[in-house]
Formats: structure tokens, sequence, C-alpha cells
């Protein structure tokens, strides 16, 4: 098979749970050796798809193929597909060796293809000489592998990965996202993974699937949902952006902020109301008089690599990422250059998601906490 085919397919697949709709007439494919994420806040939806691949929960409509056969009523263990939960069900009477061979002991599995395969998936999983360890005695992250080796010994066609690094603080996370990487590219199995962590999704991911109230809002590549959100979720969910009302006052000229600008798209209604995006990283700071719009700095956080500055213009609060300081109160232009503007559609997320007037790192760390919180 090539990366062309379809391994998975759900069509019209929903789900409720005590008559709260969950998954709304989700369609997916996915396709042979693909890295698929499947991100979004928590209650989306995102992991409710995943027990229904794996076999864990009945869809109350829809259908859903493997390889091209309907497998809805197909058991769990009869599935060609293997999952790695956030937390790692390891057997904590059984050492290392015994926890990765145990699906092909149930299988009765000859002894010596055995110890062969589960020296095989240490090797993989960087454990070898960990065989005979208890699993109690091993950190998160060899936990995690350990758990991963048992999932691949049986050579599964798709492995499932629920939240499987959020258990793990942020050094050893970063460590296993480029080993889950490196594992997906040396097996070609296919991996569909559920997160909440943008930055996750973007980095490790071949196609990103952004949910949201039990819909898919967008399917696309890291490159193309960063730098072409379908709408305002995705826009504000995907890293950070200034989100205003515009109007397209034709084929490439947007007006907003009080200004008419050139960008790059085309194609809707003469003076349609849109959104429009811009990333803070895409706004230059120059003179005043050089600016085509110019606002009074709030606030400034140093962030290592740059400096992120709040900036009122017209009573709206832009974020800008740059690596000029910028002192607060100060009064600053800023000029945006075509590209880096991006009109979106109107659509229900529309002024659901605008300013920077309530932004704190609080902010963001209480949703992580809130995210982390295990959904149902």
């Amino acid at each position: 098979m090539d990366q062309n085919t379809k391994i998975i397919e759900l069509k019209g697949v929903c789900k409720s749970f005590d008559d709260e709709p969950v998954l709304k007439d989700l369609c997916l494919d996915i396709h042979d050796k693909e890295f698929i994420t499947l991100l979004g806040p928590s209650g989306c939806g995102k992991t409710t798809t995943l027990r229904i691949i794996g076999g864990f929960e009945t869809a109350d409509k829809g259908e859903l193929y493997f390889m091209g056969k309907e497998i809805s009523d197909v058991p769990p263990y009869k599935r060609h597909v293997n999952t790695v939960f956030q937390r790692y069900a390891l057997f904590p009477h059984l050492n290392v060796f015994e926890n990765i061979a145990f699906g092909l002991r149930i299988a009765k599995t000859p002894e010596k293809e055995i110890v062969e395969r589960v020296q095989e998936m240490l090797a993989l999983v960087n454990l070898k000489g960990f065989e005979k360890r208890t699993v109690s005695t091993l950190s998160g992250g060899q936990q995690q592998r350990v758990a991963i080796a048992r999932a691949l010994i049986n050579h599964p066609k798709v492995l499932l990965l629920d939240e499987p690094l959020a258990a793990l603080d942020l050094k050893l996370r970063k460590d296993m996202q480029n080993e889950l990487k490196a594992l997906h590219e040396r097996t070609g199995i296919t991996f569909v993974y559920v997160t909440h962590d943008q930055e996750e999704a973007l980095s490790m991911s071949d196609t990103v699937v952004v949910m949201n109230d039990g819909i898919i809002q967008q399917i696309g590549t890291p490159e193309d949902i960063y730098n072409e959100p379908k709408n305002a979720f995705v826009a504000d969910f995907i890293g950070e952006s200034n989100i205003l009302d515009g109007v397209m006052i034709d084929d490439y000229r947007a007006k907003f902020a009080g200004h008419t600008f050139e960008c790059l798209d085309k194609g809707f209604e003469k003076n349609e109301p849109v959104d429009i995006v811009v990333r803070p990283e895409d706004v230059d700071i120059v003179d005043v008089e050089k600016g085509m719009l110019t606002g009074v700095v709030t606030s400034v956080t140093f962030k290592g690599v740059h400096w992120e500055i709040i900036v009122d213009i017209q009573n709206f609060k832009w974020m800008i990422q740059t690596t000029d300081y910028c002192a607060p109160d100060s009064t600053i232009g800023i000029y945006i250059e075509p590209d880096a503007i991006h009109v979106m559609k109107k659509s229900e997320y529309s002024n659901m998601f605008g300013d920077y007037s309530s932004y704190s790192e609080e902010f963001d760390e209480l949703s992580d906490a809130e995210a982390e919180i295990e959904e149902e």
C-alpha cells in the first residue's frame, strides 16, 4: 500500500452521551502510513473518535471502514489496531519483557519468536537492557515506551495514541515527540494521535484535523492549518492571532482598523463583511510617520527569543511578537505586508475571539490545566 491508500474511513458518524451530541455527522479519511492528529479543546469529540476507531465505543449512526471493509461490529481484539492510552495501563506484576510480550503470549506465539520480537521492540524504543526491570521503577517516559512497544509488537496496521505525552514534564514531552516522530518514520505504521496541544500537533503530524463541538473545523497540513485557517475558531486555537472585523472592498483589497490594505485574497462579494487574521509575528513595527496604523504600547513581556507586546490601536488590543524592544506607553507605527493578511468568511465563531485586552499568561495556563483533565 502507499500513502494515497485509505486505510480508515468514517462516514456520517454520530455519537451522543446522555442525549448530548459528542460527534455530529463526522466524515474522515485516514491514509496508509499517515501521521494524523485529532486536535481540539477538551470535550470536542477527538477521544470519542479514537475510541470508535479502536472499537471501545460504537457509533449511534454512520459507518466505519477498515481497508474497505465495514468493521463497526468487529470487536477491538479482532481489529488490526492497537491503542496507547494516556495512562499507560502496564501490568505492575510483570517486568518490562513480559509487559511487552503479553499480546504474543495470548496469541500462543512460540517462545523463540517471542524473545526475538521483544528484543526487536526494545531496540526500537531504546530500552535494551531493561528486560528484567519492574515497571514501577521506570520513569514516566520509559513506562510510555514500554506501552508503545507492547502496542507495536503485534504489527498493527494502525496505532492509536490518546494524549500519550500528557503526563510527562515539558522537557521529556519534547524528547518523546521527536522519538514518536522517528518511530513513525521507521515503522511505516499509520499513527492516529489525539492531543489538545497545538505545538505538538504542528510539529509531529502530516495531517492535522481541528475539531470543535463534535464537528471537524478544518483538515490540512500543519502549514495550511497555521497559515490558512478556515474560520475564527481555527485561527484562535492554533497559535496566537489578531482577529478583526473587516470588509472586502474588492479583490485584493481589505478594509479593517480604519485603513484599507492590499492583500492576496480574492473571490469575495464586493463589500462582504469578513474576519481578518494577522499573526503577531507578521506585524512590522515602524516609525509613527511610516505606520499604516499607530497605537500605544500597553504591556511588554520578554519571551527569550522575542518580546511580546500588546498595542492599543483604536481601542483594539493587538499582540505583536518582535525582536525590537518597545517601551510601555510609547507610541509606535505598524506596517503589515499583503501576505501577512488572511481573510476568512464570517462563521458562527465570528466575534467570539477578538483582541488581547484580557490576555494574560494565567488564562493560558488555566486553559491548559483544564485541557489536561481527561475528555469523557
